[in-house]
């Protein structure tokens, strides 16, 4: 806590990132260094949060959704509280993964325009990150839904395909219904007067908010894409069970009138 309030006492710009929302003391005393909104706290924590932006005279909140796959291949998604102050901002993220590495390579290395642009900067590279993991994702799912049509096209199709059909329709469903609401935010951001945000930057939001929309798109097409590989699968399987009956019929015929041959043959007669 005396660090924090070191940082803000300090001209610097500075980026704090708070790992684990478990330790709600910790936060409320951050809070409070930073006079930050009780509501805004409450927000914090609760991780089922809708992706919103508020506006308050001397910060700007942002609740964003982190999406990205562990090494499992299973698809995260967890909250990130973003909060843009004078010469600060701060990151509230429930674990320790996140997306932001690429950010803190270039800080640490004094790449780009990270330590010269402001704190605005900042907050649109933060942001930037996150949605650049959507298109990482996003490039993911496209993978696999190409991969699924070429096998049912060669007719090579696993026992779990309906499995990773269903998989995938889940998953871009959540990934819709957090880049949905971003692009509200970052056009909040591009028609605000806020002070903390300098005109010269808005060129960057402006960006973002083009690659949301390519994104949004992106994931529109991979829904209709995954309705139709369903609707050609269970197709697929029905053709193959309507073979399977016609083969039983054929079958069938054969052998039933040679059952009633043999039973008449089989027969004693005087």
């Amino acid at each position: 806590s005396k660090n924090i309030l070191h940082y803000k006492a300090t001209n610097s710009n500075t980026w704090i990132n708070i790992n684990g929302l478990n330790h709600v003391k910790a936060i409320e005393t951050i809070g409070e260094h930073y006079t930050l909104h009780p509501l805004i706290l409450e927000d914090i924590v609760n991780t089922n949060q809708r992706p919103k932006i508020d506006e308050y005279d001397d910060y700007i909140f942002v609740i964003l959704k982190m999406v990205y796959y562990d090494k499992d291949e299973n698809l995260v998604i967890e909250q990130v509280s973003l909060v843009l102050g004078d010469n600060y901002v701060l990151t509230f993220q429930e674990t320790e993964g996140d997306v932001f590495e690429s950010v803190r390579e270039r800080l640490n290395n004094s790449k780009g325009r990270l330590r010269n642009l402001g704190t605005d900067y900042l907050f649109y590279a933060l942001i930037d990150a996150v949605v650049d993991h959507y298109y990482q994702v996003s490039e993911t799912m496209g993978n696999k839904i190409e991969d699924l049509e070429d096998d049912l096209f060669t007719g090579n199709l696993p026992e779990t395909t309906t499995q990773t059909i269903q998989i995938l329709k889940k998953e871009l469903l959540k990934i819709r219904r957090a880049i949905f609401p971003l692009r509200e935010i970052i056009n909040r951001i591009e028609k605000t007067d806020h002070k903390l945000i300098d005109k010269k930057n808005m060129q960057f939001f402006n960006d973002v908010y083009d690659h949301i929309i390519q994104l949004s798109d992106s994931i529109d097409i991979y829904r209709e894409m995954i309705w139709s590989l369903m609707d050609m699968y269970m197709t697929s399987i029905s053709n193959k069970m309507n073979e399977v009956m016609k083969v039983l019929t054929i079958i069938a015929t054969i052998f039933i009138p040679l059952t009633f041959i043999a039973g008449v043959y089989g027969m004693n007669f005087d």
